[in-house]
This record gives structure tokens, C-alpha cells and sequence, in this order.
């Protein structure tokens, strides 16, 4: 099988994933409406019961999932506004879109968190709050606490992500950094039913992590984001003001976030209806379609996006050489978010950091594609969704003058891939459930 011909099933391999956990499909696909009741996932909430039901919502995939549920429910919304990154955006009728920063949060998100919390401040106890939740929540859900401002948050970030903290780790500081993370945004739609429909975008499906838990109680502490800064050794470099405010947590000066068993959350049902594991079953299922014998080996894989290449190459190898754990023509396909410790000051992901490290690995071999692609179509802070090697890469990389170790060095991907036409461009995909991994032996 050609280069060109495995490229092509990689593709349709990867866009069947997306579809599976589109919101347009998944939403609709288990949320239906028979006459006053609404079924999720074999629950049942009597609509009218309620007086008012109002829809807000944060991330990636929120505005996809507005349009979708405005198809199910109609004119039964009575009002409702959510935000996305810029670019995101669908057309909708009663529920307002709204385009912030992602993932560095700006102005518009703050703005637009302000008017889902004045929307909020509308809602009653008899009334039904529905919160459409998904990846890049966190970023677009922008509301600090006193004394932190807008720049102080931005800082954080961008340290954040340079020094490769993972995600779970960064929404643990940013719960104790905003007022509506870590359950508050439940408190502050309180005595309302809420019921948030959440597509994952987090190992392990951990809601207290997913947009930084909104709706959802937070087992972590003040104590814990000190402990955070201090093993990055970032205290040097975290915003005076940050420091300051969770000092004043670990010493009981300022409220914690909401914890299990706080009454807000007898009014809150959590669903979540789409994840990374989905969309690998639906890869898996195409790829196999397509011929291949496949396998998925994790939906939540972690770590160095470099050193996970190492790995996933090494298991290639195997099945080259011996049919381990699958035999060829093979489909290896696995999930999850890594990270990049910033070390350059080049230009790239995540995705194409692990598809530069994998070329370096593949070096000769004939017959294998190797694609890593976030399901967002955003990877980093690039336009490329992730990147495509073979075994032809390094070779035509040193032919145009390309040192591929000087680039993977200096985090440079995108500029390593983008002149050999090897960058994987999908725009906005209206979804995101992290990342996926696709490499394929004919």
C-alpha cells in the first residue's frame, strides 16, 4: 500500500472517530423528547415540572451542542447563551453564542461568563438549568476571584502550558483562582435543577477536571496548588497577586471550593455523553472496515509527547517483526493528552511534536503512517490539527534542508512539517475529546 493510499485511510479513519463524537450526533443520538419527557441515557427529568428551562455552556464543542439540543427541545428553551472559541460558532436561534480565547483566556471570555451569570441570577427553584460543558470550558469560563485580574490568570496560563503541567494539575489552580469553577457555577444557578451534558475532554473522565468542574464537587485543596507550584519550582514565576490568594486558602482566609456532600449538589445531575474511548471505537470500527486488523491500546495515555512516541513506535516495530499485538495489514490506535515541556521557541503541539519524535523512530521503514490529531483540529497554538510520518519523512526533511532533531530541540514541528506538506489541516471540528494516535502497517 502507497504512502499517499495509507495517508487517505488515516484520514477517513480519523474523521469517522470525530463524527462518532460530534456533538450534532452524539447529542441527539441520546438526549430524545417524548412529549414532556426527556430521556438521557436511561434518565428521565418531567419537563413539566419546570417553569422556565434556561441552557449556558462553555467550550469547544458547546455551540455545536446548543444547535443540537435547540433541535430536540425547541421552542421548550426559554433562554439560554454559551461560549466557544472564536472560530467555533453555529448558528442558533434561542441560545446565544458567544467567541472568547482559547487557550489563553481574554477579555470576551470574562465578558461572557459576566452574562451567563446575570442569565443565571434569573433562574428559580422551579426552574431547569441545562449547562452544555466541553473541552476548553476552563479557558472560556473566565471569572477570577477578587484580587486576581484578567492579566494575573493569562500569566498563569502561559507558564502553565510552557513548563507542561498537565491538565488536571492546571485546573486544579484554576478552580481555586475563579468564581464559578470547581462546583460554583452550580452554587450560583442554586436552588434551580441543573443537568449538565458533558463531552470529555480529560483522562479518565474525571468531571471534577472536565472545563475545571463547574457543576461538580472538588476533591482538591488550596494546599494541593502550593504543592503544585512548588514541585514546577514556580513560585518565582507565578503573579504575586496568585500567590498571595492561595496562601490565604491554605490558611482558611478565603472560602474553598464547593466539596461532596455541600447541598448545592442535590440539585445537579452530571451526564456524560461523549468521550475519547467513543471516538477510538468508532475509529477501530472504520479502520476495520477498511481492511485493517486493529487495536485500540489506551484511551488515556499521559506523558512527554516525545517519550510517548518512543513507545507507541516501539509497538509498530513489534507488529512489523512478529504480528505482536496485532498482525498486518494493522490499525494501532490509542488516545489520551501528553505534554510538551517548552525547552525552544519554536512553533508547534503536542501532536506534532509526537509525530516529529515518531519520524525519528521510523527512520526507513516501509509501509507505515503514523498521524497524531487532536479532535478539536487545533493543535497548540497552530492551524495544523497534528502532523503525518512515515518512514519517508526524515529523508525528504534533510533533502530540503531540514535538521529534524534541531527542530524537535527547539519544539519547531510545525515549521519541520509545514514545508513537506506533512501538517494535518482540518479546521474547527466542532468537538473535542483530546487526542488521538493513528498509525498504520500495509
Amino acid at each position: 500500500m502507497k504512502d499517499r493510499e495509507l495517508r487517505q485511510k488515516a484520514r477517513e479513519i480519523f474523521f469517522a472517530a470525530i463524527e462518532a463524537v460530534h456533538p450534532s450526533k452524539v447529542l441527539k443520538r441520546v438526549c430524545t423528547l417524548q412529549k414532556e419527557t426527556l430521556r438521557i441515557m436511561g434518565r428521565e427529568f418531567d419537563l413539566s415540572s419546570f417553569e422556565g428551562i434556561y441552557v449556558v455552556g462553555a467550550g469547544k464543542g458547546s455551540a455545536a451542542m446548543a444547535r443540537s439540543l435547540e433541535e430536540v427541545m425547541g421552542d421548550r428553551i426559554r433562554e439560554g447563551m454559551v461560549v466557544t472559541k472564536y472560530g467555533h460558532s453555529e448558528r442558533t436561534e434561542r441560545i446565544r453564542v458567544l467567541e472568547a480565547g482559547h487557550p489563553i483566556p481574554d477579555e470576551s471570555g470574562v465578558e461572557a461568563t459576566s452574562r451567563i451569570l446575570e442569565l443565571l441570577s434569573k433562574t428559580t427553584e422551579r426552574d431547569l438549568v441545562i449547562c452544555l460543558l466541553s473541552g476548553g470550558g476552563s479557558a472560556l469560563l473566565t471569572a477570577p476571584e477578587e484580587g486576581i485580574s484578567l492579566s494575573d490568570i493569562k500569566e498563569l496560563t502561559r507558564v502553565l502550558l510552557l513548563r507542561g503541567v498537565d491538565i488536571k494539575e492546571m485546573n486544579t489552580l484554576r478552580k481555586h483562582l475563579s468564581r464559578v469553577k470547581g462546583g460554583k457555577l452550580a452554587k450560583r444557578a442554586f436552588p434551580s435543577q441543573v443537568l449538565s451534558l458533558i463531552i470529555s475532554d480529560v483522562v479518565g473522565d474525571d468531571l471534577s477536571s472536565i472545563a475545571s468542574g463547574p457543576t461538580y464537587p472538588d476533591p482538591t485543596t488550596f494546599r494541593d496548588c502550593l504543592d503544585i507550584i512548588e514541585r514546577y519550582d514556580l513560585e518565582g514565576e507565578v503573579p504575586p497577586s496568585i500567590l498571595k490568594h492561595l496562601k490565604r486558602g491554605r490558611e482558611g482566609k478565603v472560602e474553598e471550593t464547593l466539596k461532596e456532600g455541600d447541598p448545592v449538589f442535590s440539585r445537579v445531575t452530571n451526564i456524560i455523553i461523549g468521550n475519547n474511548l467513543m471516538a477510538l471505537e468508532a475509529a477501530k470500527r472504520k479502520a476495520e472496515g477498511l481492511g485493517f486488523r486493529s487495536i485500540i491500546l489506551s484511551s488515556m495515555v499521559e506523558g512527554e509527547a516525545r517519550e510517548v512516541a518512543k513507545v507507541h513506535t516501539a509497538i509498530l516495530k513489534e507488529v512489523i517483526k512478529t504480528g505482536n499485538p496485532v498482525e498486518r495489514p494493522a490499525c494501532i490506535l490509542s488516545g489520551g493528552e501528553t505534554t510538551v515541556t517548552v525547552r525552544g521557541n519554536g512553533k508547534g503541539g503536542r501532536n506534532q511534536e509526537f509525530a516529529l519524535a515518531a519520524a525519528l523512530e521510523i527512520v526507513g521503514l516501509e509501509g507505515v503512517l503514523v498521524l497524531g490529531a487532536g479532535t478539536d483540529g487545533t493543535d497548540g497554538p497552530t492551524d495544523a490539527a497534528g502532523a503525518f510520518a512515515d518512514g519517508s519523512t526524515v529523508r525528504r526533511g534533510e533533502e530540503a534542508g531540514l535538521d529534524p532533531l534541531s527542530y524537535l530541540r527547539r519544539n519547531d514541528s510545525y515549521n519541520f512539517f509545514k514545508p513537506l506538506s506533512d501538517l494535518f489541516v482540518t479546521g474547527p471540528t466542532g468537538t473535542n475529546v483530546m487526542d488521538l494516535r493513528i498509525m498504520l502497517v500495509s
